[in-house]
């Protein structure tokens, strides 16, 4: 049975969702899972009640089920790492951009813009960073849903810099986009270090002849 599918499975069986599978130097093999998602519903918006998050010990509970699994199949490694989703999450599915609108996101095409880019953009860009925003859906009953980044290329004030009130706003741009059209997608690994907490808090297990659990 190929990796994807045993970890899959395995995860899958525990209640969790695999967000990511990474094999590095060494024999790492690191999985990264999360909690299923479901939307919000408007009470529990206006009530602020934050999304639950993975925990160490749901990092181990997987664990211990993937080594047993991986041993069964006789699957290679070292040494296996078990985590929540970082600040650089993957987006996967519809169902991951759904969750994240209002986000900013960093995305990479499978080709470049070509002459999509219409003289705003460089033709051989592929790389762009902008917040998450729904699209239009296109004409047709089974359509994918649409999507768009949306950004400005204003350059940010410098510490200290006073911006004017009266200079005009740096113009928007959008990039509309659907699934189908992205090798890599992924929330933006920006720090904010006034306070505002993190959408998933780090969970992790680290698995080595024992258990090694940072604080």
């Amino acid at each position: 049975m190929a990796l994807q599918q045993i970890v899959e499975q395995t995860v899958a069986g525990l209640g969790y969702d695999l967000v990511e599978i990474e094999r590095s130097a060494g024999g790492l093999l690191r999985v990264t899972i999360d909690l299923p998602w479901t939307a919000p519903t408007s009470e529990a918006v206006a009530a602020g009640v934050p999304e639950p998050f993975v925990t160490v010990e749901d990092c181990e509970k997987v664990t211990r089920q993937l080594q047993f699994a991986l041993e069964v199949d006789g699957v290679d490694y070292k040494r296996l790492e078990v985590s929540s989703p970082g600040i650089d999450r993957p987006l996967r599915n519809e169902q991951d951009f759904e969750r994240f609108v209002g986000s900013v996101i960093d995305i990479t095409l499978k080709a470049p813009m070509g002459a999509a880019a219409a003289g705003q953009v460089s033709a051989t860009r592929k790389k762009f960073r902008g917040t998450l925003e729904r699209a239009e859906k296109a004409e047709g009953a089974d359509a994918a849903p649409g999507w768009q980044i949306v950004w400005s290329d204003a350059p940010k004030p410098k510490p200290g810099q006073k911006v004017s009130k009266k200079r005009a706003p740096a113009p928007l741009h959008a990039l509309g986009f659907v699934l189908d059209e992205l090798r890599d997608a992924r929330l933006a690994p920006i720090v904010d270090f006034k306070g505002r907490k993190a959408k998933t808090q780090p969970g992790f297990s680290d698995i080595d002849d024992g258990t090694n659990v940072p604080d």
